[in-house]
């Protein structure tokens, strides 16, 4: 078999296309990768090789018939462990949920199967994906592409992993706060938050409804584009790539500069820059209503957890990481009311933001205000694990409040993303965008 390593998942499909690549021999040689590499267990829960094979069995035959399905048929991915798969434990990465089987796919999984993609397996995550560093005493904690000491990101932790480690072309994640986004930027990787709605959350063990989305995370633009299509169902015409000196960006000069580590500040600086250079226009000034919609946080997305999760977390107090209980009991005193009113101030503040941003293409932004802490001082500091959960999240949670699209490309910094933040329901064009800007800030 050709070499695969550091493929793109566009670029398997296309070689599996052109006769050069079998997917069972491409399948295996995952399944063989994730066996043998020493951090396998820590990222993969469980690989699911005799579906994946039979899969690939008939991606292969599909393409010596000329009958493929997607330019991603055959291609291996692999699901954060919150996709329910058929007959196949799906546990959210919380023993809460330990010998759960659904009994069949999610309609995300259902999708992309169709399409001929195949399941490698489920890889681990933060408790009920309410952790935005990836760090799972519970049960595994994969490790970060650049310091395996340091946090992958979370809560698709071991969906970032596996494509970063090439035990995966493609991973697809969640992100309710950020959680596509983040372990993306640590660990040199595209991720894209859909909006709200865009792709379907059935058979998604949940976290908070009103704020749930799908994504993928990815080697670049054009495989985070091809999945989104599956996925979504929308087609996404790459083709179609804006001249950088037609868009317009928007820096925020509000909240999302505020506090950044140095490294972090550097690379978005470094990339702006690039962009500029490159004849994009960009604006800088601040926005009122990211601060706004960031007061909201406690009364919204902590409602909808403790909604979801309190009484099982409390019937088991023992099951969850500290931290991590911490914030689903941050809910409990929230009443119907203040989360009520919360959400009318939010769908205001949204739609003060729309207007103030219609002119622009997108709002830049780092991705993450600080870098990958130390995953053992994390464990033995329960306040340090708060405070830098918090500050990883700040950046990425800022676009569900607000409902929009958003997407993470790598800079030339390792461990720091530049965030791209598109209108709501815009996530075709957003990707257009990512096309025309990946190599320049990559560069």
């Amino acid at each position: 078999m050709i070499d695969v390593e550091g493929k793109t998942a566009a670029q398997l499909g296309a070689l599996i296309d052109a006769g050069k690549l079998d997917s069972v021999e491409l399948t295996q040689h995952y399944l063989d990768a994730i066996g043998a590499s020493e951090y396998g267990a820590e990222i993969y829960v469980r690989t699911t090789p005799e579906r994946a094979l039979s899969e690939a069995a008939s991606a292969r035959d599909r393409a010596k018939s000329g009958t493929r399905k997607s330019r991603l048929d055959g291609v291996p991915v692999s699901w954060k462990d919150l996709f329910d798969t058929a007959g196949i434990e799906t546990e959210a990465g919380s023993h809460l949920l330990a010998g759960r089987i659904p009994e069949k796919d999610c309609e995300v999984l259902r999708r992309a199967t169709d399409a001929g993609c195949i399941c490698l397996g489920k890889t681990h995550m933060s408790e009920l994906a309410f952790s935005g560093l990836g760090v799972n005493p519970r049960t595994a904690t994969p490790p970060n592409r650049y310091d395996p000491a340091r946090a992958p990101g979370g809560s698709s932790s071991g969906a970032a992993a596996s494509v970063s480690y090439d035990l995966a072309p493609i991973g697809i994640g969640s992100d309710t706060g950020g959680s596509v986004r983040l372990p993306s930027g640590w660990n040199g990787l595209v991720g894209l938050k859909t909006t709200l709605g865009v792709v379907p959350t059935d058979g998604v063990v949940p976290l908070c409804r009103g704020f749930d989305t799908v994504g993928p995370l990815a080697r670049s633009v054009e495989d985070a584009a091809l999945m989104h299509e599956i996925l979504s169902g929308n087609s996404v015409d790459i083709g179609d790539v804006p001249d950088l000196s037609d868009c317009r960006f928007l820096i925020c000069e509000t909240t999302f500069l505020d506090g950044c580590e140095p490294l972090q500040l550097e690379a978005f600086e470094t990339a702006v820059a690039k962009l500029e250079k490159a004849g994009a226009k960009i604006s800088r000034g601040p926005m009122q209503e990211v601060d706004e919609v960031l007061e909201l946080v406690k009364y919204l997305f902590t409602f909808e957890a403790y909604r979801e999760w309190g009484a099982e977390i409390e019937a088991h107090p023992d099951a969850v990481f500290e931290p991590v209980k911490m914030r689903f009991m941050g809910g409990k005193s929230v009443t119907q009311d203040e989360y009520l009113v919360a959400q009318e101030k939010m769908m205001e503040v949204r739609a003060r933001y729309d207007a103030r941003a219609s002119d622009f293409d997108a709002v830049l932004a780092p991705t993450t205000a600080n870098g990958p802490p130390v995953t053992q001082k994390l464990l033995a500091d329960i306040d340090y694990f708060w405070d830098a959960n918090l500050l990883a999240l700040r950046n990425t949670r800022i676009g569900n409040l607000l409902g929009l699209c958003g997407l993470t490309l790598p800079t030339t910094t390792d461990t720091a993303g530049l965030m791209l933040l598109g209108k709501p329901n815009s996530d075709e064009r957003l990707l257009q965008i990512g096309l025309a800007c990946e190599g320049i800030v990559a560069a």
